[in-house]
């Protein structure tokens, strides 16, 4: 099963809406999610600043930012 990652914000709605989305997928299309709280480390406050949400493959990739691309999504998960 693939694990991505979502990096996130307290208090973000765009944040809690690809949370969400992703949720409702996760079961049918075999992916658990980590949820990783941008405001918890200084390094990573660094790097997202209020570029958040982003959903990231476990090798880095983006996947996609501030809102859920279901295309590319699938795409990743389907191996392509």
């Amino acid at each position: 099963m693939r694990q991505l990652r979502l990096y996130t914000r307290r208090g973000c709605h765009l944040c809690e809406d690809m949370q969400a989305e992703l949720e409702s997928l996760m079961e049918q299309q075999g992916f658990v999610l980590e949820l990783i709280d941008v405001d918890r480390e200084s390094g990573l406050q660094d790097r997202y600043g209020s570029r958040v949400p982003v959903l990231e493959s476990p090798e880095g990739q983006t996947l996609c930012e501030y809102f859920l691309d279901r295309e590319v999504l699938l795409s990743y998960l389907d191996g392509g």
